[in-house]
């Protein structure tokens, strides 16, 4: 259960920064079969604990942007949506389309 309450205790950035290190090792190889699994499986932890810090993220993000929407509709609604709409599609896009070009 240690591992639990560590888990817990990471910030996105040490869980990040740790899983960066986990992965470096495990590729640079020259680990027995067990210190790899080992190494595996300290790796699916920390993903899960960035995972979870950036659906909290994205959470807040999201709420924000309807509490904007429901306190901002009085001037340029039009305008104020189709902003966040095309900020929204650029950022999607964006990467998407540098994947897909190249």
């Amino acid at each position: 259960m240690t591992g639990k309450v560590e888990e817990a205790a990471l910030s996105y950035e040490q869980a990040r920064d740790e899983l960066i290190e986990v992965v470096r090792r495990l590729e640079a190889g020259g680990t027995s079969l067990e210190e790899s699994l080992a190494l595996w499986e300290r790796g699916e932890q920390l993903a899960k604990v960035c995972r979870r810090w950036l659906e909290g993220a994205r959470a807040r993000l999201d709420a924000a942007l309807a509490e904007e929407e429901e306190g901002g509709g009085g001037s340029g609604d039009g305008n104020g949506q189709g902003e966040r709409a095309g900020a929204r599609g650029a950022e999607a896009g964006g990467p998407e389309g540098a994947a897909s070009g190249g």
